[in-house]
């Protein structure tokens, strides 16, 4: 079975091409005007789409050996996400299926994120979670964790109430005068500085949810008094604060994933999303691993962010189980 896989939630335009669970290639266009202005402007993150979804096809066609007539089944992120590039790749997808008669099938993003774990490679076959695994997904959209008891069966048992980490990350970023996006920034900076130098708040939901809104206020707040006494602090001070917010934002999610760990008895625990390309996140999760003998799966960094093979390879499992979308379906900037 030979899957197309379209991504255009956000900012990033991606075709994908799967075959039985192998992804043959992994095409992506991203759109750097953003960082003009420090945070994707949705209007002109659809007009790039339109711009780059016929080419990154026929490239991600090309890359694969593959003509549009060797289609068998179109998949394409419906949401969540920016509504006017979800109608591009929606949209795009509806006409390629009229043209060449493969069947529809729609993808939930963070179903994708999750499912990534779940591609191989030409010649290699990657470690995959087993049924049920415990999932850390964690980007700039959404914070969550989730119970994952088969293709199609996702339980969420906590999820932030406010603000998800890859938000916190950018977002005290900008205030630092960072560039966007922020996380890779903060990641990189945080390597020469010690994540002891400053304390900030550690906010408690109650339960297994998330929050995030009092850490980027404490953040905000320090920053405030701390350069109104010295002009030159952030500047004198940028690796310290960075090593330091990282360690704050992974203590507040490896606390609600050990304890999701304790109470559901799961040792396959998974990390997901755009968050989990962090460094210190990763290294973190191994070394929770190891401790409390857990097999951690951590994804390649290549299907950390958002792409097209993480929903190729779900619209291949979604469709292996009955899943059909009909063409008046219509996308959904936001999703259960």
């Amino acid at each position: 079975m030979i899957v197309l896989g379209i991504e255009s939630s956000c900012d990033d335009t991606s075709a994908a091409v799967i075959r039985d669970g192998v992804l043959l290639s992994n095409v992506l266009a991203g759109q750097d005007v953003h960082r003009l202005y420090g945070g994707v402007i949705p209007e002109l993150a659809s007009r790039a789409h339109q711009q780059n979804i016929i080419p990154v096809t026929h490239r991600a066609l090309a890359a694969a050996g593959l003509q549009p007539r060797d289609i068998d089944v179109i998949a394409f992120t419906r949401g969540p996400g920016l509504m006017g590039s979800l109608l591009v790749g929606a949209s795009f997808a509806k006409g390629l299926s009229l043209a060449t008669g493969a069947p529809l099938v729609d993808v939930n993003h963070l179903h994708g994120h999750i499912l990534s774990h779940f591609i191989d490679l030409p010649g290699k076959a990657l470690p995959h979670p087993a049924f049920p695994f415990l999932c850390l997904l964690a980007s700039g959209g959404h914070s969550q964790l989730i119970i994952a008891r088969s293709f199609v069966d996702f339980e969420i048992i906590g999820q932030t109430i406010d603000d998800a980490a890859g938000e916190a990350f950018d977002k005290c970023a900008k205030v630092m005068g960072l560039p966007y996006p922020g996380g890779p920034v903060i990641d990189r900076l945080a390597a020469a500085g010690n994540p002891q130098a400053f304390r900030f708040a550690h906010p408690r939901a109650g339960g297994l949810d998330y929050s995030f809104s009092g850490l980027k206020t404490s953040f905000l707040y320090f920053l405030r008094d701390q350069t109104a006494q010295h002009p030159g602090f952030i500047a004198q001070h940028t690796n310290d604060l960075c090593a330091s917010l990282q360690y704050t934002i992974i203590e507040i999610l490896m606390r609600n994933l050990v304890k999701a760990a304790e109470q559901t008895g799961i040792r396959e625990i998974a990390v997901a999303g755009g968050v989990s390309a962090n460094s210190g996140l990763r290294r973190r999760l191994s070394e929770e691993g190891a401790a409390r003998n857990w097999n951690v799966y951590l994804p390649e960094l290549r299907f950390t962010t958002d792409n097209a093979a993480m929903i190729a390879i779900t619209g291949y499992c979604l469709f292996k189980a009955g899943r059909r979308t009909a063409l008046d379906v219509a996308p959904a900037a936001r999703m259960d």
